[in-house]
């Protein structure tokens, strides 16, 4: 179905942090595949997981005990500070079982119709459930009647939380994202969690993130809530865990991880012997290359060398980021730069129309680093001085 606009390009294979197309034109990755491939393309361990699970034993259900979801789900725990872990196959689905979680957890206080406080420009998904959630009318448009009980706030506005608090007694709940990511690599606050951690303690609300994106080391740490020393009571992960083998968890602690009970929730494919064994290689690899540091390391010399570079340069309005989540907002509209960036052998993406954003392999080194600056400067230049020609030829 025409459910994406698809860039004129056909991939055939991947090394690191380069693909090659079917005309064998190479191109810096600095994408992803949308923030999945955080090893890179074609990384021995998780080919080596896969290959190995695969000869033996790839699914079996949920209905038995699987003893690689179990060893992924110990070790995922203890990097999150979580007791329990649920085992789906995506982000999405993830998000849609913090939701029910925190119905149930309503429900079992007495609350008839219990809430959950979302955020302006946040992305949860695109089942009803998450793309109610989602602070995004585009996403949301024809799709109605949306699932009801989301209570939306600005995103950053501990103020506006604390009115909900006063004024909205079913409450049960806030899922936000650390850093949005679809809305445009937008950082909140330095105290903004911490101080929502306060509010859920006070209020007996769960604290429910979002880390999809910003998980799995993304942003100098193995979870971006890690920066701020909170810890929350739900967290999504998904994306980066499996390395492009579709795999997504919702991890929980203390009250909130005691709230399923069978029956309330399940998944046929979540946390199969397969999808388990190529994140839990993900986690030992991270780990083994000392991935997590090199994120935090790239991600510092990207924005600085960026920062740096497009000073004075005045189409560009922000340049932001954590690790190697990084964005780059410009004062107009410039989803045309998707195909320059692409014809220039670069992989981007473009948020909100008028932010860069870029998710590259953990992986990546010095050169590549330097390179990917490079094209894009050079780019954005480019597209800066063809803006004020355009600009001056309709004053002249």
């Amino acid at each position: 179905m025409s459910t994406y606009a698809r860039l004129p390009v056909t991939f055939e294979r991947g090394e690191g942090v380069w693909l090659w197309d079917d005309k064998g034109n190479k191109y810096l990755d600095a994408l992803s595949g949308i923030g999945v491939c955080g090893l890179g393309h074609a990384h021995p361990a998780v080919a080596e997981a896969l290959s190995k699970q695969a000869s033996t034993l790839i699914h079996t259900s949920n209905l038995y005990h699987i003893p690689a979801q179990t060893q992924l789900a110990e070790k995922l725990c203890a990097l999150a500070g979580m007791d329990k872990a649920f085992f789906c196959n995506s982000g999405a689905e993830a998000i849609e079982a913090s939701i029910k979680l925190a119905r149930l957890y309503g429900h079992n206080k007495g609350i008839e119709r219990p809430s959950v406080i979302v955020t302006e420009n946040s992305f949860h998904g695109r089942t009803l459930a998450t793309l109610s959630a989602t602070g995004n009318r585009k996403v949301q448009a024809g799709f109605e009647p949306l699932v009801q009980g989301f209570i939306r706030v600005p995103y950053n506005d501990i103020e506006a939380l604390k009115s909900v608090a006063k004024n909205s007694p079913d409450a049960v709940a806030i899922l936000v994202e650390p850093i949005q990511g679809e809305g445009g690599i937008n950082i909140p606050d330095a105290d903004y969690l911490s101080s929502i951690r306060t509010l859920c303690d006070e209020q007996g609300w769960l604290m429910m993130l979002d880390e999809i994106q910003t998980g799995v080391g993304r942003t100098g740490r193995y979870f971006a809530a890690q920066h701020y020393n909170v810890v929350a009571d739900v967290v999504a992960v998904a994306k980066g865990l499996g390395n492009g083998v579709p795999i997504g968890a919702c991890l929980a602690r203390g009250t909130a991880a005691t709230i399923f009970q069978a029956g309330n929730h399940g998944s046929t494919f979540g946390g199969n012997p397969l999808a388990c064994s190529a994140a839990l290689a993900v986690l030992e690899t991270l780990n083994s290359e000392q991935l997590i540091k090199n994120s935090q390391l790239q991600g510092a010399n990207i924005l600085s060398a960026l920062q740096s570079q497009l000073a004075g340069i005045e189409i560009v309005d922000t340049i932001r980021g954590q690790g190697l989540m990084i964005g780059i907002e410009l004062k107009q509209v410039c989803t045309e730069l998707l195909k320059v960036c692409l014809d220039n052998g670069l992989l981007i993406s473009i948020q909100a129309n008028n932010v860069i954003r870029l998710l590259p392999p953990l992986i990546i080194n010095d050169a590549e680093a330097e390179l990917l600056v490079s094209k894009l400067v050079d780019i954005i230049k480019t597209f800066a001085l063809s803006q004020t020609e355009t600009q001056q030829s309709h004053t002249g």
